[in-house]
């Protein structure tokens, strides 16, 4: 694990290069970022638990991007340790072997968020 953490570490390697391709694509990331707003507003469901969602698939999909974050995402909607848990265990059971590598990353990284959300 790095220094700052697994979740943390994989965000800020995918920072600038996110800036790089946004200046490039604009349109294509205003469009992307229209429809995640869209996607993850409150309705029948809350927002914690279409991030817990969103983790979860996240791991299915092996995902460290997605995983560092819909974790950081999911740990400031409120989402508990025990709740990302057991989002990763259904992720594991849906994705066989590789969910038990990726799961784990996913644990890790969403306990590194909660862990900053709870001391901000």
């Amino acid at each position: 694990m790095r220094e700052n953490g697994y979740g943390e570490a994989v965000l800020e390697e995918l920072r600038p290069l996110h800036r790089e391709l946004r200046h490039a694509i604009p349109d294509v990331y205003k469009g992307f970022g229209e429809f995640h707003h869209a996607a993850f507003d409150a309705g029948a469901l809350d927002v914690k638990t279409k991030e817990l969602i969103a983790f979860a698939i996240a791991v299915v999909e092996r995902c460290d991007g997605c995983i560092a974050a819909h974790a950081e995402a999911a740990a400031k909607a409120g989402a508990t340790c025990q709740e990302a848990a057991e989002a990763v265990g259904v992720a594991m059971l849906m994705s066989g072997g590789p969910g038990t590598i990726y799961g784990p990353r996913a644990y890790a990284a969403f306990c590194e968020f909660a862990l900053a959300a709870a001391a901000a």
